[in-house]
């Protein structure tokens, strides 16, 4: 693993550790006022686009990079609170008697 990696890593990392608590904060509130669900798909798509690039690195050197799986545990995570968003959408809807 060289510098490049490290920092990206790092970067990925940084970004990362906001989620945990994006996660809890979601699954406590059971509300969806506030959140933008744009954004995290905004955020997947990076995600994505960074992994595709892992994927092309792969096919050309037969080596996986180590960042590639930093990208695979945030996307993971941002997954994740899109789903509690949709969950509470629905309790949202629930509250104000809309089904």
């Amino acid at each position: 693993m060289d510098i490049v990696q490290l920092c990206e890593i790092g970067m990925l990392v940084a970004f990362g550790f906001s989620w945990p608590f994006n996660i809890v904060k979601s699954w406590r509130s059971r509300t969806a006022k506030g959140k933008s669900v744009q954004f995290e798909y905004v955020v997947i798509f990076g995600y994505f686009i960074g992994l595709v690039g892992k994927i092309i690195t792969y096919h050309r050197s037969g080596e996986l990079p180590w960042s590639t799986w930093v990208y695979i545990a945030d996307m993971m995570m941002v997954l994740i609170d899109v789903f509690l968003y949709y969950r509470n959408t629905a309790l949202d809807r629930q509250e104000t008697g809309r089904e």
